[in-house]
């Protein structure tokens, strides 16, 4: 790192302007081709996909997305001569619209089930030749201009399903701006120093955008959902920003301690800036983990924040270094310069101040704080017990949304289970299959928690049954799932004895149900992945086996409050309403793994930063004790102030309108409060405290066989003072210093002439910048520039690929070639000869 650090600060312009050119190089194409965005998913295997399957088989027509024009009279029945006169021609240019496959009418005899008993409110459902995420948002809204074209002070027109919300925009609104002026305030309270707060910013903006960018281009290759570039912005501005805070806070104190600027700076990269490594490592591949569920929303997701998670990561090591060699001394303040120039460096002791009297507290009172932890953590953790997961649905839109406004209109005309019907299917191979489907649907009819029961007209052509069956329940109703399970292994096995029925269940109600059991079945292995994998860095980086039980511990108690807090606002109505996010329904099904994989990497950050201070005591003192209690005081600042701004740039999400986008934040903003303020700063120093020396601990052959790696470097010297500490009215004038020689000026020249070795991480480090470069050139020149440039950037790019598999045989020829006085980095895989 302080090769890196010294060669971004000397060339901080260059390196700027590298990252001005990455930043034009993906936004151009970007621009030019825009992004892919889907929401297409499959569940192999699963009931309700064998349904669609079915559908799509056999009537390929009536397979895509399904939505309603629902009409409401506010005086009389929509059978009147005067309402129908304007809906019924309306329905027939609708019919004739492009992307509609066809309209089922509420008048006439089959559209009889499609008018309330009180005859008030009705619908039409209107089925367009794709799934709803793969309809022009251009056709989708002449479909809703036309209906909504009859509408008038005495009848109201409202459109719900998947395309009408996909069109009308009811995706979260930009509130990061929000999250980043609350957290610019964290900052200047914190540094005191405008520059100090700009920095920061700038590296977490530059990283986010270009990460952005990125993912949008991606989502041309690959399929990524439309709610994934939210939360890739939502954690990727929350850990750039922290990333910067911490090497920026071990600047300025570099700075305070008399260091000079690019001193500092190598100093700041080679101490923390290889934590911010090993913690963004640990977050990028925490979010790679859900690919090995292989559920495409999830991995769509963990690509989206992974890939912007490396960007800030990468803009921390590289761009930040780079603006610290901008603005060198200005970013602590003029005061602290002014004193620094009149009286020297000062020393700054951990111990002193706040958290140097709180680390005592904690100390002192270990046990009954642990307790007092414990308990709150366990009292925020009881809402986890009764966690359901689902699928939010037009009802939890927001209030003036024309998609809420249809579902409940349907609700309260026709029942809340009216807005998701359950499509049982089945091939019919004769007339006694058409029997059998036809004692089928009465069996359901008079099946509790069915509301009503529609069965397709059967002729002696028809391949395939459909029956629509109406819950008593609304979609999200616990109800409704049960009665989905009751239908799946009680009424339809019973019904298929002895018959050639083989009936599946789909819809939008089965779909949502059969994914949340997919990812609950999938969980226990993502989680013990995760936690696995956490315990096994964390015992490389702190040769101990204690520190990472203590931290998969941890986690799963953040991760559990956190939950807590979410099924208590969400699934239980406490503020739902309030944040704007609908009335109480299940929590989200991608919840838990995509917030397990986030708070697994927040969490180890905290871990990092505050362990490593600790461990870092411990190699120099021994002394358990000492050793927890300055590192709690000299990260405890710095941690919560983290926590702060992550807090704000979550909480910012929660007000966007969309219900999943809240839950993500409110449950973040909780893990990472809980997190920061009470387990960071009150029950892991306490427990250290109570497990004293075995905190260290680690078995002989288990140290013999791990690898070694160090998060915080090699200890820095005490830095040279730049000022000397006599005050300045009585400071003598300092003597000329000699020349330096010919003969030692020649042979500094002559060493820096001689070429350094090649490291294999800067050589794959350049490997994979070249390939993103180039990646976007390959897919213009198949569209834009002509076989030729498919040609060349095509036997470029198998050259690419082939690289990684060379390159460490091309370093070691390299190296080879120094010349024989060039000292040589070490291999750390050949043992050294002892003594």
């Amino acid at each position: 790192m302080s090769a890196i650090a010294r060669w971004c600060f000397r060339h901080r312009f260059t390196v700027v302007t590298l990252w001005v050119a990455t930043l034009v190089a993906v936004a151009v194409p970007y621009l030019m081709l825009g992004s892919g965005y889907n929401n297409a998913f499959d569940l192999p295997g699963m009931e309700s996909t064998k349904a669609q399957s079915l559908l799509r088989a056999h009537t390929p027509a009536q397979a895509g997305d399904s939505d309603q024009i629902v009409i409401h009279t506010r005086h009389g029945s929509v059978r009147d001569p005067a309402v129908r006169r304007k809906v019924a021609p309306m329905l027939t240019e609708v019919a004739a619209l492009p992307s509609v496959a066809s309209v089922q009418s509420m008048y006439g005899a089959a559209g009889a089930g499609r008018i309330s008993p009180d005859g008030a409110t009705a619908y039409a459902t209107v089925t367009f030749d794709a799934q709803g995420d793969q309809v022009p948002v251009a056709d989708t809204d002449r479909v809703i201009r036309t209906a909504q074209s009859v509408a008038g002070p005495d009848m109201r027109v409202e459109l719900g399903g998947v395309a009408v919300t996909d069109a009308t925009g009811t995706s979260t609104p930009s509130t990061e701006y929000i999250g980043i002026l609350a957290a610019g305030v964290i900052l200047f309270v914190a540094f005191g120093s405008l520059l100090g707060m700009i920095v920061p910013l700038l590296v977490a903006i530059a990283g986010v955008g270009t990460g952005m960018i990125t993912v949008g281009l991606l989502s041309r290759v690959t399929t990524i959902g439309t709610i994934a570039p939210t939360v890739a912005a939502l954690i990727g501005l929350g850990v750039g920003i922290d990333y910067a805070l911490f090497i920026v806070t071990r600047y300025r104190g570099a700075l305070r301690e008399g260091s000079a600027p690019q001193d500092a700076a190598v100093r700041a990269l080679n101490t923390s800036g290889r934590a911010v490594l090993f913690a963004g490592g640990t977050v990028i591949t925490a979010l790679l983990g859900m690919l090995v569920l292989g559920i495409t929303p999830l991995t769509g997701i963990g690509i989206a924040a992974a890939g912007t998670v490396l960007f800030t990561v990468l803009a921390s090591v590289t761009l930040l270094p780079a603006l610290l060699g901008v603005f060198g001394g200005r970013l602590i303040t003029r005061r602290q310069r002014r004193r620094l120039a009149a009286g020297g460096p000062q020393a700054h002791p951990a111990g002193d101040g706040f958290w140097g009297r709180w680390a005592d507290f904690v100390a002192h009172r270990k046990a009954a704080l642990s307790v007092v932890a414990l308990l709150v953590i366990a009292v925020l953790s009881l809402p986890t017990l009764s966690l359901r997961l689902g699928a939010a649905d037009a009802g939890n839109d927001p209030a003036g949304t024309t998609t809420r406004q249809a579902y409940d209109l349907l609700a309260d005309g026709f029942g809340p289970g009216s807005n998701g019907p359950l499509v049982l299917v089945t091939p019919l191979h004769g007339p006694a299959d058409a029997a059998a489907l036809g004692g089928l649907a009465a069996t359901i009819r008079h099946t509790p928690g069915v509301a009503s029961v529609r069965t397709a007209p059967i002729t002696a052509a028809t391949t395939l049954g459909v029956i629509d069956v109406v819950p008593t329940g609304a979609p999200q109703d616990q109800a409704t799932s049960d009665l989905l399970g009751h239908l799946r292994h009680d009424v339809i096995p019973a019904a298929e004895k002895n018959t050639d029925l083989d009936v599946h269940v789909g819809g939008a109600t089965a779909t949502s149900d059969d994914f949340a059991h997919v990812l609950t079945g999938k969980l226990p292995l993502f989680l013990t992945i995760v936690l696995a994998f956490g315990c096994l860095l964390l015992m490389i980086a702190f040769r101990s086996v204690v520190i990472p039980l203590t931290a998969a511990v941890m986690n799963l108690l953040a991760s559990a409050a956190s939950f807590g807090v979410v099924v208590a606002v969400f699934q239980w109505g406490a503020g739902s309403e309030l944040l704007g996010a609908g009335k109480a329904g299940p929590v989200e099904s991608i919840l838990p793994v995509i917030m397990l994989a986030i708070l697994f990497g927040l969490s180890m950050d905290y871990q990092v930063f505050l362990v490593s201070r600790m461990h870092e005591d411990w190699l120099h003192t021994k002394d358990n004790h000492h050793a927890v209690r300055a590192g709690q005081a000299g990260t405890g600042r710095m941690i919560t102030a983290a926590a702060l701004i992550m807090v704000c740039v979550f909480m910012a999400f929660v007000f966007g309108g969309q219900r999943t986008i809240a839950e993500f934040g409110v449950g973040l903003a909780t893990a990472v409060a809980i997190d920061a303020f009470v387990l960071r700063t009150v029950l892991v120093p306490a427990l250290m405290h109570l497990f004293g020396r075995a905190n260290w601990w680690l078995p002989a052959w288990l140290d013999r066989i791990l690898p070694r790696l160090s998060i915080e470097g090699a200890p820095a010297q005490a830095p040279a003072p730049i000022v000397e500490a006599t005050p300045a009215a009585d400071r003598p004038r300092p003597l000329p210093l000699p020349r330096p020689l010919p003969a030692a000026r020649e042979h500094r020249k002559n060493a820096h002439a001689q070429p350094r070795p090649k490291s294999l991480t800067t050589a794959y480090a350049w490997w994979f910048f070249l390939g993103l470069f180039g990646a976007h050139h390959f897919y213009l020149g198949r569209h834009r520039l002509g076989l030729l440039h498919l040609c060349t950037a095509g036997i470029c790019g198998l050259g690419w690929l082939a690289d990684p598999f060379l390159l460490p045989r091309q370093v070691r020829a390299a190296n080879d070639r120094l010349p024989a006085g060039r000292p040589r980095r070490p291999d750390p895989r050949i043992p050294t000869p002892a003594g």
